[in-house]
């Protein structure tokens, strides 16, 4: 943040939510740190420290506030294009470190350096430039705070919650916790300190919180117009899917996703099964369901467009799924492709056990799609060439999927993409939008975004359209969306 001390404590007095996981405060009288929109007294200023991260607190020795629980504050949002070569590559550490958060692995920074192709000093150098503290008291604040909120929001025994978050055992996960916390892990829950009758858990619960304003229901309308019988399912402020094996842990598994807009969180459960990728869980969610975003910035800069506050991008918890959908949607209705995606889950899909009837089959995994012959695929109504397309993503998968994680830039996947038989510029683009979560995509020649523009702008081709969004970057992505709901009101 750029803000100094006395705007910082303006925010705090004002409970102001823009600055919700981008500014924390902690209180020297109290030893803990809080976000801005706590609901406690607001300290005096003189007790006062202001940080831009979690991490950064804790390195200072003030322990989270058990009110508003900055585990489960919005993460600072996402920042393309506007980095430098060094931030780039410090938000790449973080990205990796934030993997290995719940891996239960020990990576050393030799391993972080290693992976990003820096030395240690430089790693070192520009980590704690760009994020105020070390690589491991980066990584030590990850996995305290996910135990924290596991402690919290779940039934799990401490000795699974220690594992969950990271810690290889029982007693160094204590040991840690207290000596950050001063308080005990049982002490946090409430717990008697044998754990061992706790019943098994039937779901692992999570919330995760977001910056309002959230137009929820135009992104649960959104979700309910794509939603693939079966794999997805949308009921009023809850949406529950499946997720295939590999996506997000090694076995498939569901989710359940539920809006509390009064609380501007989102609640979470999830399979047993993916207990120990919890981490992963609420990163790929965060994703999927846009938390991070700062809707503030995005709707200034977006002022000459029609639209509601709090538009969201919707991504993608399957990258796959994503991409064989953006396939089957070319010139087609948004109906006929859902029909169509439907007609390859019942074909080619694989049960999985979830707690509802309506949502039990996991999407292809890519591995069989491209095993396939087209003409299994092309029998389901959907034309040759994009059959053909679907089985050529599905062999190129392993290139392309290494093309998006922990990628800071979306040229080599839409390049790789636009390579493929059937793959043109729009489909590359829109997969990059979702898949990626790329907030300044802009697909070209989208036939309804040209509409909008020239009903609204009197623009006239694509040349003049790519010339007047350029004052929307880095935001095109949201300004695509609010394009497309502009045209429902036309006559």
């Amino acid at each position: 943040m750029n803000l100094d001390a006395d705007a910082a404590y303006l925010v705090v007095k004002a409970r102001d939510a823009r600055f919700d996981g981008r500014l924390f405060v902690g209180v020297t009288s109290t030893g803990i740190y809080c976000r801005p929109i706590c609901r406690v007294r607001t300290p005096k200023r003189e007790n006062c420290r202001f940080f831009d991260t979690p991490a950064q607190a804790e390195a200072q020795a003030f322990r989270p506030c058990l009110k508003c629980r900055p585990e489960i504050a919005p993460g600072p949002g996402l920042a393309w294009s506007v980095m430098d070569a060094s931030r780039t590559l410090a938000r790449q550490a973080a990205d990796w470190l934030d993997a290995q958060s719940a891996s239960g692995e020990s990576p050393s920074l030799t391993d972080l350096s290693g992976h990003l192709g820096v030395s240690d000093r430089h790693l070192r150098r520009i980590f704690q430039a760009e994020h105020g503290v070390t690589p491991m008291q980066y990584l030590q604040t990850r996995r305290l705070l996910l135990a924290k909120q596991l402690l919290t929001d779940t039934r799990m025994p401490v000795s699974q919650v220690a594992l969950a978050s990271g810690f290889s055992s029982l007693r160094r996960f204590n040991a840690a916790f207290a000596q950050s916390y001063r308080m005990s892990p049982s002490r946090l829950r409430g717990d008697a300190a044998d754990d061992t009758t706790q019943p098994p858990v039937d779901a692992i619960t999570m919330s995760l919180g977001f910056r309002a304003p959230y137009a929820v229901d135009r992104f649960m309308r959104f979700l309910t117009q794509r939603a693939i019988p079966c794999v997805e399912s949308v009921d009023g402020l809850q949406v529950r899917r499946t997720v295939r094996a590999g996506v997000i842990a090694e076995a498939a598994g569901w989710i359940s996703a539920e809006f509390q807009p009064e609380a501007s969180r989102v609640r979470l459960a999830f399979s047993p099964a993916w207990v120990n990728a919890s981490a992963r869980v609420a990163s790929a969610v965060r994703r999927w369901l846009d938390l991070d975003a700062t809707p503030h910035t995005i709707g200034a800069a977006l002022s000459s467009l029609p639209g509601e506050e709090g538009l969201r991008l919707p991504g993608s918890l399957d990258a796959f799924e994503l991409a064989v959908r953006a396939v089957l949607g070319q010139q087609v209705t948004v109906a006929a492709a859902r029909t169509l995606a439907r007609r390859v889950v019942e074909r080619f899909g694989t049960p999985v056990q979830t707690p509802w009837d309506d949502v039990n089959i996991a999407f292809p995994d890519p591995t069989r799609i491209a095993k396939t012959p087209v003409e299994q695929i092309a029998e389901l109504g959907i034309i040759r060439t994009r059959a053909n397309a679907i089985v050529e993503i599905a062999r190129a998968w392993p290139e392309l999927s290494g093309l998006m994680h922990g990628a800071t830039s979306t040229e080599p996947l839409i390049a790789a993409l636009c390579e493929l038989p059937g793959i043109g510029p729009w489909t590359a683009h829109y997969i990059a939008m979702r898949a990626m979560s790329w907030p300044d995509a802009f697909p070209p020649n989208d036939v309804a975004v040209l509409k909008a523009m020239k009903h609204l702008f009197n623009t006239q081709s694509q040349r003049e359209a790519d010339v007047h969004a350029a004052a929307w970057r880095p935001w095109r992505a949201y300004a695509v969306l609010r394009l497309w709901n502009s045209l429902e009101n036309l006559p």
